[in-house]
């Protein structure tokens, strides 16, 4: 597949988001970049926030896991409805009711001054670790099918995307963003749907047939019920629904979005609407995933297992290359694929990159400006200036997301998936003990201890995870660490505060 042809469609798709990005742009203001006007349609972002929440790591590591994990990935899923139902019915009332631009707001309001900061800071962190790695694997990909034969560097790659996302997103923020967003999951689905038609017309075999054949190789089990694994389903339920309450209920990239639509009642057919649609499109990517596998198998890919630094390592090789984890879905697709499948799959891969980062690099520079900054406290400045401050913050973040994605580069982990739920156990705990002690006590917080004690949970996951064989014996803890974070928090918050005193 020519990369100069790939790469002409790379621009040709880029300059159509230019042309969404001019024309929803036009007359915006702060509200629009922040809020989009409050006027948002909730079908919109409904639709649009399915490219938000599975990004291209969903597209490439989720169908690449199906080799180890099978589709245990869908017990998380049936916890992401849990989480939903919870987010439409308890965080979006709240929300609503405080008239809140900023979530975090409401730690202010329940807890105080320094707790506000706290969550806000946390968000920060984990949507910069969160999203940089996104970005990190996608640009990878391209990279690797186009750039490099160029002899363009892969920092250079970076930068030209960061770039392409600041162009659309400079001026009209989460207005643009509810449309571009919706743009780019439409292409992204439709490269899904291509892919799975392609292997089961190249495999001539219906998708009834390909499912009995993925059983019988240990592809398409879902539950599994030994209580050590980190498998397990009731762990993996659990987190799922935890993952789903703070990575999207508790995070101000995807509450923006909700809160962005007109009425409350719209919002909350928002989230509904967005599960269910999610349950069908995982359990597709999780189709995908098994018929890659099959498809590899069938063009000769098998496990190779060798001894790497004193530890076994099994890499699923196709034609002398290492086709495991993240690595199989693009290797089929640009190398196995007729070419205009090929493009198919560039298009879709770029339309789940675009929303992953160009709605963090927008929710990251509203929380700066509203939560660290303060900037709707301060009254002495006018509206230009808000906003070329708010231009300089949105300027900054995508440098500091060009340098984590380097580092990442560096790191160079084989299942990008993993990496990020592992963050998001560390750096969502704190804010899911803040929300939930808010919510659920009548207690008031000792706000000066609260940044400790955000801080003294994640390090204490870490030493019992670091040490759990030592602690728990053979019982693995996997995605549940998130809620252990959150009740250490959740813990540490009770020793700190006191019984709220009757108001007169």
């Amino acid at each position: 597949m020519s990369a100069g042809l790939l790469f002409s469609f790379v621009i040709g798709y880029f300059v159509l988001l230019l042309i969404v990005a001019w024309y929803t742009s036009r007359n915006s203001n702060n509200d629009s970049f922040f809020i989009g006007n409050r006027n948002s349609n909730w079908m919109l972002v409904a639709f649009g926030m399915i490219g938000t929440s599975l990004s291209g790591v969903t597209f490439v590591s989720v169908p690449g896991g199906v080799g180890k994990e099978s589709f245990a990935y869908f017990q998380i899923m049936i916890g992401y409805l849990i989480g939903y139902v919870t987010i439409a019915y308890v965080l979006l009332p709240l929300y609503y009711k405080l008239n809140l631009t900023s979530i975090y707001n409401y730690l202010q309001t329940r807890l105080g001054f320094k707790s506000y900061k706290t969550g806000a800071s946390f968000f920060i962190l984990s949507r910069t670790l969160g999203a940089t790695a996104r970005l990190y694997l996608v640009v990878k990909i391209l990279q690797d099918a186009i750039l490099s034969s160029f002899g363009v560097p892969f920092w250079v790659t970076t930068l030209i995307i960061l770039v392409m996302i600041l162009v659309y997103t400079y001026e009209g923020g989460v207005k643009t963003i509810v449309f571009t967003d919706t743009l780019q999951t439409t292409f992204m689905l439709t490269g899904l749907v291509v892919c799975v038609v392609y292997i089961l017309n190249a495999m001539d075999t219906s998708l009834g047939s390909a499912l009995t054949e993925m059983g019988e190789k240990g592809y398409s089990k879902i539950f599994f019920t030994d209580p050590n694994s980190k498998l397990f389903f009731l762990k993996q339920i659990l987190a799922g629904a935890f993952i789903t309450i703070t990575m999207t209920g508790m995070d101000q990239e995807m509450m923006q979005k909700n809160i962005s639509v007109k009425t409350l009642k719209d919002s909350q057919k928002n989230v509904i609407t967005l599960s269910v649609i999610m349950l069908f499109v995982i359990l597709l990517f999780l189709v995908l995933g098994g018929l890659l596998f099959t498809y590899a198998e069938s063009l000769g890919a098998h496990y190779v297992t060798t001894i790497e630094g004193g530890k076994e390592v099994t890499r699923f090789m196709l034609e002398g290359k290492d086709a495991s984890a993240d690595k199989l879905f693009p290797i089929i697709a640009l190398e196995h694929m007729p070419p205009v499948v090929s493009i198919i799959f560039i298009i879709a891969l770029i339309s789940a990159l675009f929303p992953s980062a160009d709605g963090a690099i927008t929710a990251l520079t509203s929380s700066f400006c509203i939560d660290i900054i303060g900037m709707q406290r301060k009254q002495e400045w006018t509206d230009q200036q808000k906003k070329k401050v708010r231009q300089r913050v949105h300027l900054v973040f995508a440098g500091i997301f060009l340098i984590f994605v380097m580092v990442f580069n560096e790191v160079n982990n084989p299942s990008m998936i993993n990496v990020i739920l592992k963050i998001a156990a560390y750096t969502y705990g704190p804010l899911l003990g803040l929300f939930t002690f808010g919510i659920i006590t009548k207690r008031q917080v000792i706000d000066k201890w609260v940044p400790l004690v955000c801080i003294a949970a994640p390090l204490l996951c870490f030493l019992l995870e670091k040490y759990q064989q030592k602690i728990v014996g053979s019982f693995e803890i996997g995605l549940e660490l998130l809620i252990i974070n959150g009740l250490l928090t959740f813990l540490g918050l009770m020793l700190v505060s006191k019984k709220q005193e009757a108001s007169a």
